[in-house]
């Protein structure tokens, strides 16, 4: 297993943590639990990020820039379901 295979399976962990967490956050049944879901959320998040970033930053998850006329039509679909 090299570098690139180790960081994308650490970026697919990271992101199932984050989804866990953020189950757990919504469906907690006290405001000490949902504390706890919640900071444990905001860190795998912020884990998610620096693994992201490292990975962006030499070239395994490349990210593209959208045409500003999909972005401007998107605007305009989801305005008009307000």
């Amino acid at each position: 297993m090299d570098d690139k295979n180790l960081m994308e399976n650490l970026l697919l962990l990271e992101k199932g943590c984050c989804e866990l967490y953020l189950h757990g956050t919504v469906e907690a049944s006290t405001q000490n639990v949902q504390g706890a879901f919640h900071a444990a959320l905001t860190e795998s998040l912020a884990m998610q990020g620096e693994i992201y970033g490292k990975m962006a930053g030499k070239g395994w998850y490349p990210s593209s820039t959208a045409p500003q006329s999909q972005v401007d039509t998107l605007k305009q679909k989801f305005r008009g379901n307000n």
